[in-house]
């Protein structure tokens, strides 16, 4: 797990609300304005209406512990707990299948009311409040500010994935994928790594990202830590990344080779060839 040192979390985690509430209103003005929810989105395979649908089920799913909303585990998760790629990847598939045709014709409003019924459930929790996560891996829980974080990551990141599919502007604010970053990766981060790859692997990363936060990623024999603002250690590889261009490569929506092209990523250190080796290590959570 991820741990996170000299931060104020409760100013964090209400800045990474209110920008919550922000990006879900865009996100409903995007999905109202969409003539058509069966073109292809930016996810392979998946229409606009699908990714909608997705976000949807995962406003539900991390809402479910504190509305009225009550989700039936057992018949939409995987049995056992396999690897978690394999396992968010079943679940995923599940997901875009859980709306009717006349809930989907909804699909703005039905965001809304639950991007709202999670903010409104969970304002004034603390930060490190437990959420229960089952499709991360049976008994797995979050903390509030983790999980806020994620739904954040999902909505910015599934909005461009409908913005690219309708051909519409979606912007990134770089506060909000600091946010992001900040709020979710710590968490996220090792529990997305690929612990058959990572066996006999040593490397670490010291992962600034302009403006903050700055993360120290440390793969040791198939496990991984990430700590914020870490005391100053020897790393292999320093990344240095716009905080929205790291975000879409972590998400595989950008290549790292066009986020160096751009010059919104770099590479530095004793060896900074092994940037690479960070996605191919930890996979898109």
């Amino acid at each position: 797990m991820g741990t996170v040192t000299g931060i104020d979390r409760v100013a964090e985690h209400e800045k990474t609300r209110a920008a919550l509430r922000a990006v879900v209103a865009r996100l409903v003005r995007l999905l109202r304005d969409l003539p058509d929810l069966e073109v292809a989105s930016g996810v392979p395979e998946w229409t606009v209406g699908d990714v909608g649908a997705h976000v949807a089920a995962v406003y539900l799913a991390f809402g479910s512990g504190f509305t009225d909303a009550s989700v039936e585990w057992d018949t939409v998760l995987p049995s056992g707990d396999g690897p978690f790629v394999e396992r968010l990847t079943a679940v995923n598939a599940l997901s875009v299948g859980l709306l009717g045709g006349d809930e989907r014709a909804r699909l703005g409003d039905l965001i809304a009311e639950r991007g709202e019924a999670f903010l409104r459930g969970t304002d004034g929790l603390a930060p490190d409040t437990p959420v229960a996560t089952p499709w991360y891996g049976q008994e797995r829980t979050l903390t509030l500010a983790a999980a806020t974080g994620m739904m954040l990551s999902e909505s910015l990141v599934h909005g461009l994935d409908i913005a690219r599919g309708a051909r519409l502007p979606w912007p990134m604010d770089p506060d909000e994928a600091r946010l992001v970053l900040g709020q979710s990766m710590p968490t996220m981060m090792p529990l997305a790594l690929d612990t058959a790859k990572a066996q006999g692997v040593s490397i670490a990363f010291d992962v600034a990202i302009k403006g903050g936060p700055r993360l120290a990623v440390v793969i040791d024999e198939g496990t991984a830590t990430v700590t914020r603002d870490a005391p100053p250690r020897a790393y292999d590889c320093r990344i240095t990344a716009a905080p929205a261009a790291f975000l879409l490569v972590a998400f595989r929506r950008m290549p790292i080779w066009k986020a160096i092209a751009r010059g919104q990523m770099r590479a530095g250190g004793r060896r900074p060839w092994r940037a690479v080796r960070l996605t191919e290590l930890i996979a898109s959570p």
